[in-house]
């Protein structure tokens, strides 16, 4: 219940979700009853995020929506109600411009289902998932990082997690995702990457220079302080000067 929302503090920590992921135009796939949204305001980056839902189309499959068209796709809990979760990923990274990212979040199989399927906590359920594992109680499982793989050479896995900080390990079964904390997920992040960045196989594209001044003397001055604290030290083995301070 409310997974979204769960989420907001958590991801509000993190600059990345500010400075990177959640930046420019987007789409939250599955997002009522708890869409992103909601707390569009709380990222400083976000220009806009439009909550996809039934009325707009399969998620599946995304018809209306154009290749390259977004700067970032949100989905919490959706992808695990898809027939084919591979195609439905495969459809997402394609809608999102090369540099966007994908931030999804499915329930953990160990820490949702925990032990059960088809799930007796959401009937809707037509797969599980795990970030990795050789062997699944359950014929239904998909692993996070197979997934991922199966994507490509576009695909740039940067971030999962397991969402267990607030789990509760000494209770019996029981649907944790009912009280206001537990999450019972895995989240990752997937970075699209460029042609050229692709060509290059994974190296990011830099800049050949640094035009503001006042950042090239302070990043020379790193250099500076290193070169001069090996000069001082030069023969000397650290760690072994304990005089009084």
């Amino acid at each position: 219940m409310k997974e979204c929302s769960k989420s907001i503090a958590r991801r509000l920590s993190d600059p990345n979700f500010s400075n990177r992921y959640f930046v420019g135009n987007g789409i939250d796939i599955g997002g009522k009853p708890d869409p992103l949204a909601l707390y569009a305001g709380m990222f400083s980056r976000l220009a806009h995020v439009r909550t996809w839902d039934w009325e707009d189309g399969d998620a599946q499959h995304l018809a209306d929506v154009a290749d390259d068209a977004l700067d970032f796709v949100h989905s919490s809990h959706c992808l695990e109600h898809l027939v084919d979760p591979r195609e439905g990923l495969r459809n997402w990274l394609r809608v999102v411009k090369p540099g966007g990212y994908l931030v999804i979040t499915v329930p953990d199989e160990d820490l949702y289902e925990q032990g059960m399927f088809p799930s007796t906590f959401n009937r809707d359920h037509k797969w599980t998932f795990t970030i990795f594992k050789h062997a699944s109680w359950c014929d239904r499982s998909l692993n996070v990082l197979d997934l991922v793989r199966e994507l490509g050479e576009q695909a740039e896995l940067v971030r999962v997690e397991q969402l267990s900080s607030t789990y509760r390990f000494d209770l019996p079964r029981f649907d944790q995702t009912l009280t206001p904390v537990g999450e019972c997920g895995i989240e990752f992040v997937v970075r699209k990457r460029p042609a050229a960045e692709i060509a290059a196989r994974g190296r990011w594209q830099r800049p050949a220079e640094l035009p503001d001044r006042e950042l090239r003397l302070h990043f020379n001055q790193y250099r500076d302080d290193m070169r001069a604290m090996k000069s001082n030290n030069d023969g000397a083995p650290p760690f072994q000067n304990d005089a009084p301070l």
